[in-house]
């Protein structure tokens, strides 16, 4: 028995190392191009692979996450060419253990070189706000970024028309979903995106897809329990990937930084890359 019971010692020595050094260290300082294809009901065929790069939950001065690691995040980005850029919100960071403020003037310059074809669009986060949403929204702007707060504008690339839609965080700004829908066609194929995914419930059927960030994928998935913390009044509904209700479709991204603890586990960090495509008639919703 003494060969078992010393094996075991030294499995359960290896795993009490290797479990902070993956969760505290590897896995928050990875970043990857997740790739994901969606198949939405009313998408217009002339835009079927559209792709679409969602990046969220920056938290720029998080640990592993200073200035250097925001330029890997913009290279990583533009080398999948995607046709529309859409930021999610929480481009800073307020007091995460092990993590350094980094001001919105800093990090606007970086996120100037992302350029897409149908072009750059942002909304703001909740951390945002806590700092302040004109002085984020100012430096996002004067980087070439667009912020759009509960309004929206076509896009178009020869036959292929689609709207997108910018509606503002659901707890630290007003938000007005009938405000950022206004000029939208009652045919129009819309993407709509906000930083939290809990005002998902509040979208209507015309919004072909929803786009957020916010949960983090809940930073740490166990196996056998699932995600324990996600701020979400929802539990773990919303808290990552493509979710479908009604018919309705969600994609909420991981994001990139950390929030509260500086840990990930089994969430990596990631830029979302959407290929949106039409679902085929009478296919599932």
């Amino acid at each position: 028995m003494k060969p078992v019971k010393r094996a075991l010692q030294l499995s359960a020595l290896a795993g009490a190392i290797a479990l902070p050094l993956w969760s505290l260290w590897l896995e928050p300082a990875s970043l990857r191009n997740e790739d994901y294809t969606l198949a939405l009901p009313g998408w217009p065929a002339a835009c079927d692979g559209v792709k679409v790069a969602v990046l969220t939950d920056l938290h720029v001065g998080s640990p592993f996450n200073g200035l250097p690691k925001l330029r890997e995040v913009v290279a990583l980005t533009l080398r999948a060419r995607p046709d529309l850029i859409l930021l999610a919100g929480d481009y800073v960071i307020h007091g995460v253990p092990g993590g350094t403020f980094v001001p919105p003037e800093e990090i606007g310059p970086v996120l100037a070189g992302l350029t897409a074809p149908l072009g750059v669009y942002a909304v703001l986060g909740n951390q945002d706000w806590w700092l302040g949403g004109p002085r984020v929204q100012r430096a996002l702007e004067d980087a070439g970024i667009r912020v759009l707060t509960d309004a929206s504008a076509p896009l178009e690339r020869g036959a292929c028309r689609f709207w997108r839609a910018g509606i503002g965080d659901l707890w630290e700004t007003r938000h007005d979903v009938g405000a950022a829908l206004h000029d939208v066609p009652g045919d129009g194929a819309v993407i709509a995106f906000t930083h939290d995914p809990d005002l998902f419930p509040e979208l209507p059927a015309r919004v072909t897809l929803t786009i957020a960030g916010h949960t983090h994928g809940g930073q740490v998935n166990l196996p056998f329990v699932g995600r324990p913390v996600v701020p979400s009044q929802f539990g773990q509904r919303y808290a990552i990937g493509h979710i479908v209700e009604d018919g309705r479709h969600l994609f909420v991204s991981s994001g990139v930084g950390t929030s509260v603890f500086p840990i990930r586990f089994r969430v990596p960090p990631e830029v979302s890359m959407l290929t949106l495509e039409r679902a085929p008639r009478g296919g599932p919703l």
